[in-house]
């Protein structure tokens, strides 16, 4: 495809704050845009900023933004262009993608057989493997037997990672160290792999100690155009989950940095992408790189790289869907400075990290030279059981390493967020923590060092707001119980409700297509 197509009406088929995210880009370039919600999710922020939003059902993501058929009819029913699945969701199912373009509407992603080859984790090693791009001993097909798994072992030795062939993010993922472990950990992985994936086929993998994860954004037109816009480290994770990427990455040199991006180019040509893409890496102590997997999506950390290369990723996105060229060749991408991002969750990190639900009833976002926000929630919005507890992304930028540190710690103190727990008090644990401020990390960072009982204590102004809150209520004559929880994690309880001044008065514009 080489020709140009423009897009006046765009469908974001997601929620929260990716979805809030694409279309202030689309407002930017005068596209208009249709968004979708589900009952949980009726007063939510990308609701009231989409030109038009359309019900697409009930709140189980099954039953609404997994739904195709749903989401295409709002796309025929909304008379869009183009539809942008976001990241998560629909995001990486080559399915969707088929069925958007069968149906005449521009995909803003890459091809289907892209999504295909490389969602398949099997399969994408194939293609690079054929490329001569490195990949870590592994199965070169997915395991049909416990027996096939125990010849790997003999071959390659403990320990080993058990990983779904369907899908990533952590989802039927098992370590296994020891031979008693084996046979448990690949009837879990293949249990895991079936409910998140419908498909339970697993492969795998030499496991590598200690490694460091790093990734690196690539954009390829329809041209045959491939550039790669540096890497992000995203070393710092939890079961899988990454919590605080930044980039550049301190491990790299500029020999590695440079293989590695020539590297990342080539698995994406292997494929045919085109689009947005994400290359992960894994890289041992020895500074040897491995290809992990490709995202065939917008990833979730795409805002350090924006800030660090001045592109706007999601306006790339939508010019190659229209079949523009890249305006620019990898000797023209030009680097400046350090940033970090920190992904903010509802979760109770004092208590296994469990997910933490209610009302936000304050929210006060950090603000300065530096410092940027992409988020879904506001005032009076429910934070449900039924998605990702990811509520915002808070990005630091500054001049070197250090100095973004020191933004972003800045802008942890100041964030609040009452009425539900958060990881904030987890940010600024690891932020000021030794081994990453010498930049010595590798993934089993958290799993060495946290310890709930080191989380720092709430800043003063945290303090007081969640006592205001906590006054304000003991007003109200509604006797109901709620819980007030600080931005930095710490919980007050008190009798009462939250009073009507408190709330938002939400304005819905445009609800399924008709103005209010």
């Amino acid at each position: 495809m080489t020709g140009t197509r423009s897009i006046r009406k765009l469908l974001v088929a997601n929620r929260g704050e990716i979805a809030v995210r694409i279309m202030r880009t689309c407002r930017e370039m005068g596209i208009a845009t249709v968004g979708v919600y589900s009952d949980a999710d009726r007063q939510m922020p990308h609701v009231l900023m989409a030109d038009e939003a359309y019900h697409i059902g009930p709140s189980p993501s099954r039953e609404s933004y997994l739904a195709m058929d749903k989401i295409l009819a709002v796309g025929k029913r909304a008379g869009v262009d183009a539809i942008h699945p976001g990241y998560g969701f629909l995001s990486e199912n080559a399915l969707f993608a088929r069925r958007v373009i069968k149906e005449g509407f521009l995909f803003v992603g890459p091809p289907p057989e892209a999504i295909h080859a490389m969602g398949d984790k099997t399969e994408a090693r194939r293609l690079v493997q054929e490329a001569k791009v490195p990949t870590i001993p592994g199965t070169s097909s997915a395991v049909s037997s416990e027996e096939e798994v125990r010849s790997f072992c003999r071959r390659h030795g403990l320990p080993i990672l058990i990983k779904a062939a369907a899908g990533g993010g952590g989802k039927g993922m098992r370590i296994v160290h020891t031979e008693e472990q084996l046979s448990p950990s690949l009837s879990a992985a293949r249990s895991e792999a079936r409910s998140a994936f419908d498909d339970d086929r697993v492969y795998v993998e030499k496991y590598l100690e200690g490694p460091r994860h790093i990734e690196f954004q690539i954009l390829a037109d329809n041209q045959g155009n491939i550039v790669h816009l540096g890497e992000r480290e995203c070393t710092i994770q939890r079961r899988h989950q990454k919590i605080i990427e930044e980039t550049p990455s301190v491990f790299l040199d500029d020999a590695l940095r440079h293989r590695m991006g020539e590297t990342a180019v080539k698995a994406a040509r292997a494929c045919g992408y085109r689009n947005a893409g994400t290359i992960e890496f894994l890289v041992d102590k020895d500074r040897k790189f491995y290809f992990l997997e490709m995202n065939t999506r917008l990833q979730v950390e795409h805002p350090i790289t924006e800030l660090r290369v001045g592109i706007d990723l999601v306006a790339a996105q939508l010019r190659i869907a229209m079949g523009e060229p890249l305006p620019f060749h990898q000797e023209d991408i030009r680097f400046s400075g350090h940033a970090i991002e920190c992904r903010i969750c509802a979760e109770d990190v004092e208590n296994d990290f469990l997910p933490s639900t209610g009302m936000i009833v304050h929210l006060k976002s950090p603000q300065g030279v530096g410092i940027r926000e992409d988020r879904g929630i506001e005032v009076g919005g429910e934070v449900s059981v039924y998605y990702d507890p990811l509520l915002s992304k808070l990005i630091a930028w500054g001049p070197n390493r250090m100095e973004a540190t020191a933004k972003m710690l800045r802008a942890l103190g100041e964030y609040e967020i009452l009425g539900v727990r958060t990881n904030i008090p987890l940010h600024r644990f690891i932020l000021q923590h030794d081994q990453f401020v010498a930049g010595d990390l590798d993934t089993n960072f958290l799993a060495r060092h946290y310890d709930p009982k080191k989380l720092p204590s709430p800043t003063i102004d945290q303090q007081r707001m969640a006592a205001i809150v906590c006054a304000l209520l003991r007003h109200d004559s509604d006797v109901s119980r709620v819980n007030i929880h600080a931005g930095n994690g710490a919980m007050l309880s008190m009798n009462g409700s939250i009073p009507t001044g408190t709330r938002k008065n939400w304005k819905q514009k445009r609800i399924d297509g008709m103005r209010s």
